[in-house]
């Protein structure tokens, strides 16, 4: 891995939020106090996610602006010439996509047990993941967009350049034809006008 803080960090606050609703009951006995500490532990993947190791691991970041008309626009931005370990893009892919998954079999539990504040607490980490999840997705198929318009244009402007060369070529090349085709006929020419025998 390149950055194997940002990837501790990436892993550490997500990681926090599962275990510690996973054993809730043994480390608190008040829901209030539990529900605090997932939500805080959630608010600190998303902010580390969104800000941190999606630019630093995978070279992607993504946000959200509100103009002054109320409109709500999506921004994505790449790392020009991106260049992504691969050790680290896996495990940023894999956890963003895993963990709402998780949350989402949590929230099943939950339902299933009849216990409606416990998915309360799995319906608002799955929103927060999910937004990640939707920003990130969008944001690496803008920038594959961008590098395949790129692409085609260099490959546009090698195939112009290349015509183009064919083109002059071509036009040398019947320059000197047009020359050495004359010089030619003028020499046989020349040679074929004998002088007048005398008397």
């Amino acid at each position: 891995t390149s950055h194997p803080t940002v990837l501790f960090f990436h892993l550490l606050f997500r990681s926090l939020a599962l275990l510690t609703y996973l054993f809730s009951s043994l480390l608190f006995s008040s829901f209030i106090l539990a529900f605090v500490i997932i939500i805080l532990f959630l608010a600190f993947d998303f902010w580390t996610v969104k800000n941190v190791s999606g630019r630093l691991l995978v070279g992607l970041r993504w946000w959200n602006e509100i103009r002054d008309d109320g409109t709500n626009v999506w921004i994505f931005e790449s790392r020009e010439n991106r260049t992504v370990n691969q050790v680290d893009s896996r495990i940023f892919w894999g956890s963003l996509y895993i963990t709402p998954v998780i949350w989402g079999l949590f929230g099943l539990l939950a339902i299933l047990r009849f216990s409606v504040e416990w998915f309360v607490v799995t319906v608002v980490a799955i929103v927060l993941n999910v937004a990640n999840v939707i920003g990130y997705s969008r944001c690496e198929k803008v920038s594959r967009h961008v590098v395949s318009g790129q692409c085609s244009s260099l490959f546009q402007d090698a195939k112009q350049k290349f015509t183009n060369w064919a083109a002059g070529n071509n036009m040398v090349q019947s320059m000197v034809g047009n020359m050495i085709s004359s010089r030619i006929s003028s020499m046989f020419g020349s040679g074929g006008n004998a002088p007048p025998a005398r008397g």
